[in-house]
């Protein structure tokens, strides 16, 4: 009976130990700020596919100078996943998500096909981070060239 307590005791400690863990990640990513909620499917499907909630995974988005990290939030990472260059990404199509991709995503989320170096992707966030993330492409120095569609 003791043991029993003993385990149950420590499992229930180590679970609590990795959500503190999943927060206290989160925190240390959106401490330097121009962080957002931002889903993506990396090698998306084509425009003529149907659309599925298949290959979408939540994560958060980080602005950093010319590129954006892109971190997973069910992960102990302290490193990005994926990083964008903001001169390699070239936005191909705005559009609402469809059928089985409203239940894998956010309710409010808008999803941006994009390409970026040659690679097809899809971000899904919400209307005021795509108004940022746009304007954040926009605002590239002199001499980048944009790729706004």
């Amino acid at each position: 009976m003791v043991l029993a307590l003993l385990v149950s005791g420590v499992v229930v400690a180590l679970v609590v130990a990795g959500l503190f863990v999943f927060g206290l990640r989160r925190r240390l990513i959106q401490r330097s700020g121009g962080t957002f909620d931002c889903s993506m499917r990396w090698g998306a499907p084509g425009p003529e596919a149907e659309p599925s909630g298949k290959g979408w995974v939540y994560g958060i988005a980080r602005y950093d100078g010319d590129r954006i990290e892109w971190f997973r939030v069910f992960s102990y990472a302290f490193r990005p996943r994926r990083t964008l260059e903001r001169a390699s990404i070239e936005v191909l199509e705005r559009r609402t998500p469809k059928g089985e991709e409203e239940l894998a995503l956010l309710s409010d989320a808008v999803i941006l096909a994009c390409r970026h170096n040659g690679t097809r992707l899809e971000l899904a966030m919400s209307d005021d981070a795509l108004t940022g993330f746009l304007a954040w492409l926009e605002a590239a120095p002199p001499g980048q060239r944009v790729n706004v569609a």
